[in-house]
C-alpha cells in the first residue's frame, strides 16, 4: 500500500470482498457442545494514492463505520449512512434537525407511543373542540325562524349527547373487535365488502382534510373576536397555523403530544370553569338572564317546521366530529393498547358530554345569537364574567389554541388511515414511507398541502365549510355501525351487541 496524502474517499463504503474472511472461532457452551460464533466484519474502504493508478485499502475505525454489529450477524445504520457529502448537504441537514429534531432509530418505535394523558390531547382534541362551535351552529339554523325556535336549543342538545353517547359504545366494540386500528375502513371492508371499506376510507379522509380547516377557521375567529384589528389576516394566520402544526407532527407522534397537550387541558379547564360559574350565576338569580328570548330582534325567515329542526340537529351534530379518531389510531397507545384506547374514548365522551351540554344552557339562558363577526363563546365569556377581563381573555386564548390544535388529531389519523390503505394497495406505497422521526411524511405534507388550498378556497369562513363537514362525518359513522352489527351477527352469542 501506497502512504501518504489521499484524496477524499469514494461515496460508498464497500467490503473488501479481495480479502481473506476470518476463519470463525467457537465458544463452548455450557453443555459442552460447540457452536460456531459469527465474526465481526471487517470494513475496507477504497481511496486513489497521489500518483497515477495508486490504489489504497483504508480499515475503517468503529465510529467511522455506516454499519455497527449489535448481536452476532445483525447490523444496524449509523448516521454515517445518510452523513451529506457537500456543504450544501450539511446545511441543509442542520436546518432539518432543528425544524424536526434528529433521526429515530425504529428500534425506538415502541418509545414513541402514547401514554392516555398526551393520547386525550392528540387525539381528543378535535373531539373536544366541537364544543366551541356546535351549539353556534344549531343557533345559526334555528334563528331562521325567529325568537320561536330558540326553545328547541336544548332538546337538540339532548338528543346530539344521546347519540354521542350511543356512538362512543359502538367505537369502544370496534376499538376490542379491531385492535389494529383503521377504524370504519376496516370495519367496513372486513364485514361490508371492498366497496363499502374504501367508502368509509374516503369519507374519513376527506373528514379529517375538513377537520383542519374548520378548526383552523374557528380558531381564527376566536383570535379575531379578541383582537378584531386581524380580521383583514385571516387567510394568512390560518395557512401559518396549518405549517405550525406540520412541523410539530413532523418531529413525532409522541413528541406532538407533548407540545400539544397543555393547550388542551388549559382549555378543558377553562371552559368547565365557564359553564360552573354561568349555571352558578343563573341558580342566584343575575339580571342578565332572559330565559331564552333572544337578545336581539329577529326576523323569521320560514317557519318552525321539521325540517328545519333535522337541520339545526345535523348541524349541531358537529358535536360528534373527531370521536372516530382514537379507534383509528389504536396503535399509537401503551400496552395494552385496546385498554388504554377504551378508557381514553370514555373519558373524552364524558367531558365532551358535559361541555357542550353546560355551553347549550348558557346559550339558551342568555339568549346569545350567533354573529359573524364575534363567537358565541367569546359573547358567552362576556356574559359570565362581566366584560372583557382577564378570565375573558384566558377562554379566548384557550380555545383558539384548542381549535388551532384541533388539527392535531387529523395530522394524527389521516397519514396513519392513509398507510393503511397504501399497504391493502388503493393509494401509493409512499404514504407507508416513515420519516426519520417515525412519521409517516407522506400523508402529513399531504394533508397540509390540501387543507391549506380548502382553506383558502373559502377564504377561512367556518359557516361555508360546516356543511361539507358533516357529510364525511355521517357516511363513516353509518359504515362503521353497519359493520359492528354485521360483526357482531356473524360472531355466535352476541346479539345483544349487535343491538347496541
Amino acid at each position: 500500500m501506497t502512504t501518504g496524502q489521499t484524496d477524499e474517499p469514494q461515496p460508498l463504503a464497500e467490503l473488501n470482498s479481495d480479502l481473506a474472511a476470518a476463519e470463525p472461532s467457537v465458544a463452548p457452551r455450557p453443555n459442552n457442545r460447540l457452536a460456531p460464533h459469527m465474526p465481526d466484519l471487517e470494513l475496507h474502504e477504497k481511496r486513489r494514492g497521489t500518483l497515477p493508478g495508486d490504489r489504497v485499502v483504508r480499515v475503517l475505525r468503529a465510529q467511522d463505520r455506516a454499519f455497527q454489529q449489535v448481536a452476532p450477524g445483525r447490523f444496524v445504520a449509523t448516521d454515517a449512512v445518510n452523513a451529506p457529502k457537500t456543504g450544501i448537504g450539511r446545511i441543509m441537514t442542520t436546518g432539518k434537525r432543528f425544524l424536526i429534531g434528529r433521526p429515530i432509530p425504529t428500534a425506538g418505535a415502541e418509545n414513541e407511543r402514547l401514554t392516555k394523558i398526551k393520547a386525550l390531547a392528540v387525539l381528543s382534541s378535535d373531539a373536544l373542540s366541537s364544543v366551541a362551535y356546535a351549539t353556534e351552529s344549531t343557533l345559526q339554523i334555528l334563528v331562521l325562524a325567529g325568537a320561536v325556535a330558540f326553545g328547541a336549543t336544548i332538546p337538540i342538545s339532548l338528543v346530539i349527547i344521546g347519540l354521542l353517547i350511543i356512538v362512543m359504545l359502538s367505537y369502544r366494540q370496534t376499538i376490542y373487535a379491531y385492535p389494529s386500528g383503521g377504524g370504519a375502513y376496516i370495519v367496513a371492508r372486513e364485514n361490508l365488502g371492498t366497496l363499502a371499506g374504501l367508502v368509509a376510507g374516503a369519507a374519513l379522509l376527506i373528514d379529517y382534510i375538513l377537520t383542519v380547516s374548520v378548526s383552523i377557521s374557528a380558531g381564527v375567529l376566536a383570535l379575531v373576536s379578541a383582537f378584531p384589528s386581524l380580521a383583514d389576516q385571516t387567510v394568512p394566520i390560518g395557512v401559518g397555523f396549518i405549517i405550525l402544526i406540520m412541523i410539530g407532527n413532523l418531529r413525532g407522534i409522541r413528541e406532538s403530544g407533548s407540545i400539544f397537550a397543555i393547550p388542551t387541558y388549559v382549555f378543558i379547564i377553562s371552559i368547565l370553569a365557564l359553564v360552573a360559574f354561568g349555571i352558578f350565576r343563573i341558580a342566584t338569580g343575575d339580571p342578565a338572564v332572559t330565559n331564552g328570548i333572544p337578545r336581539e330582534p329577529l326576523q323569521a325567515e320560514e317557519g318552525l317546521g321539521i325540517f328545519l329542526i333535522l337541520r339545526a340537529f345535523a348541524s349541531g351534530c358537529t358535536a360528534l366530529t373527531g370521536v372516530e379518531a382514537i379507534s383509528n389510531g389504536i396503535p399509537a397507545f401503551r400496552k395494552p393498547e385496546s385498554k388504554n384506547a377504551a378508557s381514553t374514548l370514555t373519558i373524552m365522551v364524558a367531558l365532551l358530554a358535559v361541555m357542550f351540554a353546560g355551553t347549550s344552557i348558557l346559550a339558551h339562558s342568555y339568549g346569545l345569537v350567533p354573529r359573524a363577526d364575534e363567537s358565541l363563546i367569546s359573547q358567552m365569556a362576556a356574559q359570565v364574567f362581566g366584560g372583557r377581563g382577564i378570565p375573558y381573555f384566558v377562554i379566548q386564548m384557550a380555545t383558539a389554541l384548542i381549535l388551532v390544535l384541533a388539527a392535531n388529531t387529523s395530522f394524527a389519523d389521516f397519514p396513519r388511515l392513509g398507510s393503511i390503505l397504501a399497504r391493502d394497495g388503493f393509494l401509493p406505497r409512499q404514504f407507508q414511507f416513515r420519516g426519520d422521526r417515525l412519521a409517516f411524511t407522506t400523508g402529513i405534507v399531504a394533508l397540509t398541502v390540501l387543507s391549506s388550498v380548502l382553506y383558502v378556497a373559502f377564504k377561512g369562513q367556518t359557516e361555508l365549510l360546516i356543511p361539507l363537514y358533516a357529510v364525511g362525518v355521517f357516511v363513516s359513522f353509518t359504515l362503521s355501525q353497519a359493520g359492528m352489527v354485521r360483526h357482531w351477527r356473524k360472531t355466535p352469542g352476541n346479539n345483544t351487541r349487535s343491538l347496541i
